[in-house]
């Protein structure tokens, strides 16, 4: 029989085992919750290029980009908490918010709060003028003496702005601010302040006007000191995204802030130049499609380069920048036009620095890229990497393929021919081993190749497109240089790949036409299909003016059927009861219907939102912007159903209302 003692002590194990049980069932929730809160980040949110708010709420820009990156290696929640610059910067000091984007280093804020290892970036600084005051320039600084300059209290632009200040012998007043952007905008509007300081990109025509710029410095992101555990967190995640994409704080400053104001305004020094000589001739080079054309119906410049120039036209804020495309047959007759005063500069041009300089040219910034490939004999594509010595046949009147090889295969060896119909053939004659051709303009000989049992080898390697300038020609150099800033990477590949597209309609018709039986159909059947071409071809530009055309139907785009990537219309309105958008297809190819799982009859007629239900907002979204508002949009997106990372190329046809939509992969 158990003792008394022996009882009572068992009876105070059971009370201290459950006691410890109901304190660890109190405590996990708790813990639970302190772990929750770590992951919480209370982020400043001031509205800028680095953090927008757009009209239906969604959020963009460089500092959101980023901290969604970072937060895919921390496993971060953020809470954006809202302020002006200068109220945020207190903020994080006092311990209200834990971290903040783009502040510059000094040592003074070092001591006050944690830098990030790695800055996020580096940006510019600019003085801005309100619209319409021409009493300041540029060109003349003492114009700035006396002025005051209103600047965000305790940002490092004021101390940029002062070194500046001292260099050039400017005497201006600087006032500190504590407003928001809008405020302070207000009193550049007003004439409280004569000139604001702040980052390149924040503002359009209509708000400020840039002046000059003043300085630059990298910024990073900061936390405050009372979160030090998130230091090493977002280190490390800097560290993975960098080593991830080396390039990544260059392509957030490409999308965010390269195309800002201050390339959209010529200097007072370019406004002569342009006002004195006018039109700005371009040389261009004919039939080189999707580049540049000579339209054989209207004899005007076509391809994308057309549709650069017209972008720029409407770009440049304070001048009437109009061209003038001289066709010629090569681009090395071009460049002599060019020597001998005919046209102003020439596109397209790939010259490196040296080569420039020995043929007396500079070459803009790069307008397009292109990838290069070499077409090769088909029973060689196993082979043709481990050669050692390379004949390539050239066109003796492209310079730039020259260039091209001198950088980048300098051991290859070029033989010269007529034109690209007779490389083609050497190579097939085994003359030659090979012909460098981009990729956009392979579909100008896909015929030949397939008729000489051609392919195509990746070289993995770019070239860049630019205009060629005389050396003396300095200001049109400058005017150009920020004519090719002022065109946004997406106009230009969507325009690369609206041309591109047509050369393949064209390829199709004349594989069509070798088949065709009898001279009457193959010309009814020319005319048919020029109509077609025509018409899917203008309605981009058409959309510009606004014009009502008739409602797009499935059998205008029967030429698509066949195009090796995918390509569908689509009808966008509001949804019934609704005030989201859906998109009804009106026409899908069979490359959408493979990309989609079902077959085109069971497409057509059909609405997104019921046959891809998981589909993202974003789409639809992008749809309306381009059916509707008429714009270009192009986004990068990995197809849930196939895996594939594909290229969406959103583009208005025929009427407003209507897109198109094509799929490349990347």
């Amino acid at each position: 029989m158990m003792s008394t003692s022996v009882w009572h002590r068992r009876v105070g194990d059971v009370a201290i085992i459950m006691s410890l049980v109901l304190l660890a069932a109190f405590l996990c929730p708790l813990t639970a919750l302190a772990h929750e809160s770590r992951n919480v980040v209370r982020v400043g949110w001031y509205e800028s290029p680095f953090n927008t708010t757009g009209d239906l709420g969604r959020r963009s820009g460089y500092a959101y980009d980023y901290q969604q990156k970072i937060a895919a290696y921390t496993g971060w929640t953020y809470e954006y908490v809202r302020g002006s610059w200068p109220e945020l910067l207190q903020m994080l000091e006092d311990g209200r918010i834990d971290l903040m984007s783009d502040v510059s280093y000094t040592d003074e804020r070092a001591e006050r709060m944690l830098f990030s290892s790695l800055p996020m970036g580096s940006e510019e600084y600019y003085l801005y003028a309100a619209p319409g005051n021409e009493g300041i320039t540029a060109d003349d600084y003492s114009t700035l003496d006396g002025k005051k300059i209103g600047a965000n209290k305790g940002s490092v632009q004021i101390g940029c702005y002062r070194e500046w200040a001292k260099a050039n012998g400017v005497k201006a007043q600087i006032e500190e601010l504590t407003g928001t952007e809008e405020s302070n905008l207000k009193k550049l509007a007003s004439g409280a302040i004569d000139l604001y300081l702040s980052l390149d990109g924040f503002f359009d025509k209509e708000v400020a006007v840039p002046v000059c710029r003043v300085g630059v410095s990298d910024f990073y992101f900061v936390v405050s000191k009372s979160r030090p555990e998130l230091l090493v967190e977002l280190n490390n995640a800097m560290n993975r995204v960098q080593g991830e994409n080396q390039y990544y704080n260059q392509q957030l400053y490409a999308k965010y802030l390269q195309t800002s104001s201050v390339n959209n305004f010529l200097n007072a020094k370019e406004k002569a130049w342009l006002e004195e000589h006018g039109a700005i001739r371009v040389g261009y080079q004919d039939n080189y499609l999707a580049f540049c054309a000579k339209d054989p119906n209207t004899g005007e410049l076509t391809g994308a380069l057309k549709e650069c120039l017209d972008v720029v036209s409407d770009g440049i804020e304070n001048a009437d920048v109009s061209f003038e495309p001289v066709c010629y047959a090569t681009a090395a007759a071009a460049v002599e036009a060019m020597k001998s005063g005919d046209v102003d500069c020439v596109f397209p041009a790939n010259l490196s620095e040296y080569d420039g300089e020995v043929r007396g040219v500079f070459m803009t910034p790069a307008l397009m890229h292109t990838d290069m490939s070499a077409i090769i004999r088909s029973s060689e594509q196993m082979s043709f990497s481990g050669r050692e010595r390379v004949t390539v046949a050239v066109n003796k009147d492209n310079p730039n393929y020259d260039m091209f090889l001198l950088d980048h295969f300098p051991e290859w060896r070029a033989i010269y021919y007529a034109d690209t119909q007779e490389c083609l053939k050497a190579v097939a004659d085994g003359q030659a081993d090979c012909v460098l051709i981009s990729n956009y303009r392979y579909n100008n000989i896909a015929r030949l190749c397939e008729k000489y049992e051609l392919a195509t080898w990746s070289t993995g390697v770019q070239m860049d497109y630019c205009f060629a300038v005389d050396r003396s020609d300095t200001e049109l150099y400058s005017i150009l240089s920020k004519a090719t800033a002022v065109v946004p990477t997406s106009t230009v590949n969507a325009a690369l790949t609206q041309y591109f597209t047509e050369d393949a309609r064209v390829s199709i018709f004349d594989a069509l036409g070798e088949v065709v039986i009898g001279v009457v159909v193959c010309v009814l059947t020319v005319a048919a299909l020029i109509v077609i071409i025509v018409l899917v071809r203008n309605a981009w530009s058409e959309r510009k003016d606004g014009r009502r055309r008739r409602v797009p139907v499935r059998k205008d785009f029967a030429l698509f059927d066949d195009l090796p990537f995918s390509y569908s219309v689509y009808h966008v309105a509001h949804d019934e009861h609704s005030e989201l958008y859906n998109a009804e297809i009106i026409y899908a190819n069979e490359k959408f219907s493979q990309l989609g799982g079902l077959p085109v009859d069971a497409l057509v007629g059909r609405r997104m939102r019921e046959l891809y239900p998981h589909l993202k907002e974003g789409w639809y979204q992008d749809a309306k912007r381009a059916a509707i508002d008429g714009e270009v949009v192009e986004r990068d997106h990995v197809d849930s159903l196939s895996g594939k990372e594909l290229r969406y190329t959103f583009q208005q046809v025929i009427s407003s209302g209507y897109c198109a939509v094509t799929n490349l992969e990347v």
